[in-house]
This record gives C-alpha cells, structure tokens and sequence, in this order.
C-alpha cells in the first residue's frame, strides 16, 4: 500500500529545492531570449555565470590571468606613455628575462614595458605585465639596482597579490554580488589599484622577500635591492613601491637579515660605470 502522506510530504521538499528554482531559471531565459537586444550581438553564457567568474577571482587559471593581464594593459597604455625606444625596451627585457627564468612562475609569457616618465616608480599587474618609468632607470647605479627593482615586482605577480587586493576592493565597494563581477569592471579595479594604490604591509614583505631569491638565483647581487632603498629614503618624493607600510628603514634592515643568514656570492651587475654610460647612450 502506498504511504501517500510520505509521498506528499517528499514531493514538496522537491518542489521547494528544484521545481521553483528551474521555474525562475526558465523566466530568466525567457526574458534574456525575448527582449530585443541592439543591432550588434550579445553573448548570453557570459551574463549567466558572472556569479561563477566572481568566486573564482582569487582562483584563476594561468591562462585566465594572463588574458586579463592583456585587457590590463590594453587600457594602461591609454593612461601611461609607453616608451618606443627599442633599444631601451630591449635593454630592460633582457633583465627581465634572465629574472624570469629563476622565477617561480617562470611558465608566465612576462612582458617588460618602459614607460615614459621621470617619476621613479615601477608597478605591475596581472600575468606577468610589469612596468617601469624611465626615471627609475636613471635613478639606478647599476644593472643589479634595476634588476632588484623588476624582482620585487615580479614577487608580486609571483604571490599574486594585485589578485587578492582586487577581490577585496569588489567586496568593498558592492560590486561583487551575486548579479556578477564582469570582465570589464574587474579590469577597471585592476588597473586603478595598480597605477593609485599602494600594497599591504605583508605583500610589500612578500615581494622583497620572493624579489631577493629571485635576484640572487638570476647571479644579482642581493646586496642591490638593499642599497637601492637606501638612497631612495631621503628623497622628497617616495616612490609608490615604498610609499606604504611597511617603512623603507624596515624593509632594509629585513632585507640584510635576509642576506646575512643566506649569504651570496652572486655580485653580477655591479658596474657602476657600465651601467651609467649604457644608460646615456640609451636616453640621451
């Protein structure tokens, strides 16, 4: 004999969790397939699993990070000048390049751009994108000063920091709901945090500390991290790489601890004068 009231009583709990969520998906499908859309088309599979691209902001696959990194930098180049000296260019990807190959994320295609501008700053973004001004190229002694520079950007592609921050501020600001973070606004987030914000205390630590090991396995000498921060403490202007919290001070003197319980005897690019005359003929 059938027990009925067993039955109803299992066909409700059904209906509460799976009949009245497919009737609501089914409406939104009708609604997205029957309102006219403008003459150019309109991907609807993206409008669907926004919720999906939002949760998984701080998990992004490699290849998911390298293609915003492109749309980054698609719109930085509209609000940095990018330098068209090749031979500069070229100058600063070949340390790039020796960096990256001792990186941990030594699988990212990185990208080394110079941009045109006396302020000493550097910055980077998503997927291996990094940036530095002409100003911080002059204002380093030695190929091992610029390198130090470039590593401890690439420590925070490397820990992903610029990531984290970005699904901080989408929560923050209300914009990661449930209605979705879309591509486009998550660039936006993206590439104000890069060029107007500085890092958190700890990832400022983190990127030193990655940059150093990266720097020393490259054949730098570690010791050009240190002696670079030291003469950008007294400037007037700070660079935004040691604008935030931690101090300068602090993060040298974590530095060479760093360097004297590891000691190195990498000490490649340490030619002052090499350097300073490569520079010259590159910006005259």
């Amino acid at each position: 004999m059938i027990n009925w009231n067993g039955f109803l009583a299992s066909y409700r709990v059904w209906r509460r969790r799976w009949l009245y969520p497919l009737i609501s998906l089914s409406v939104a499908l009708s609604l997205c397939l029957m309102t006219p859309l403008p003459s150019k088309g309109i991907d609807l599979l993206p409008l669907l699993f926004q919720g999906v691209q939002v949760f998984q902001l701080s998990n992004l696959s490699t290849r998911q990070e390298v293609e915003l990194g492109k749309q980054m930098n698609d719109e930085l180049r509209q609000e940095v000048r990018i330098s068209r000296n090749r031979q500069l260019n070229s100058y600063v990807e070949q340390i790039g390049r020796r960096l990256a190959a001792n990186s941990n994320r030594s699988d990212i295609p990185y990208t080394f751009q110079v941009v045109e501008d006396e302020a000493v700053n550097a910055f980077a973004t998503l997927g291996g994108f990094l940036y530095v001004n002409t100003g911080l190229v002059k204002a380093a002694d030695n190929e091992a000063e610029l390198a130090s520079v470039l590593g401890h950007e690439m420590g925070h592609i490397e820990g992903k920091h610029l990531l984290k921050q970005m699904r901080q501020k989408a929560i923050a600001s209300g914009v990661a709901t449930a209605a979705g973070l879309d591509r486009n606004r998550a660039v936006g987030i993206g590439v104000d945090l890069a060029l107007n914000l500085p890092r958190s205390r700890q990832d400022e630590y983190d990127a030193d500390t990655r940059g150093l090991k990266t720097l020393a396995r490259a054949g730098y000498s570690p010791s050009a991290m240190v002696s670079f921060m030291k003469k950008l403490q007294g400037r007037s202007s700070v660079p935004t790489f040691l604008s935030t919290h931690p101090g300068a001070s602090d993060r040298v003197k974590s530095l060479q601890r760093q360097i004297d319980n590891q000691p190195s005897n990498s000490n490649y690019g340490l030619d002052n004068s090499a350097y300073k005359a490569n520079i010259r003929a590159l910006l005259p």
